[in-house]
């Protein structure tokens, strides 16, 4: 079963993938970690891609954190897709807490720009502002 937690910086992701992770074994992939598959990113895509799609129906987990939008062409069709949102001031005080009490102008500029960027895909579970004791794997199927 391939999972894919879809989002931006600050909006649960992470902690999502991890404690699916712990409660069902599942391998977590986050980002670029594809790039350790192969010498090359074209290969190394290739090689992801396949090994997404040999997942697709199986019964261990493939947890892939999705953080930029051209990863989404990634996924196979049957994977579940949970979107992750948060409000920008919410996303903003998550940052800066994370850079222990300040947010450079900078990146402060470079959050606001990718604010909304998946709020249009498609998802078989949205979360909005997820926080800390929120559980959502009983939401899922099979987990």
């Amino acid at each position: 079963m391939v999972i894919a937690i879809i989002g931006e910086s600050c909006t649960g992701k992470s902690s999502t993938a991890e404690e699916i992770s712990k409660r069902t074994g599942g391998k977590v992939f986050t980002g670029k970690d594809y790039m350790k598959m192969a010498k090359n990113e074209p290969e190394a895509r290739k090689q992801f891609i396949d090994l997404l799609n040999q997942n697709e129906e199986s019964d261990d987990y493939f947890i892939f954190v999705v953080t930029e939008t051209d990863h989404l062409s990634f996924l196979p069709p049957k994977a579940i897709r949970i979107l992750m949102t948060a409000d920008l001031d919410v996303i903003k005080e998550r940052f800066t807490n994370r850079m222990k009490g300040k947010l450079p102008p900078p990146v402060a500029s470079m959050l606001e720009k990718k604010h909304g960027m998946f709020d249009e895909i498609e998802n078989d579970l949205h979360i909005h502002n997820a926080g800390k004791g929120m559980d959502i794997c009983g939401l899922l199927p099979k987990i």
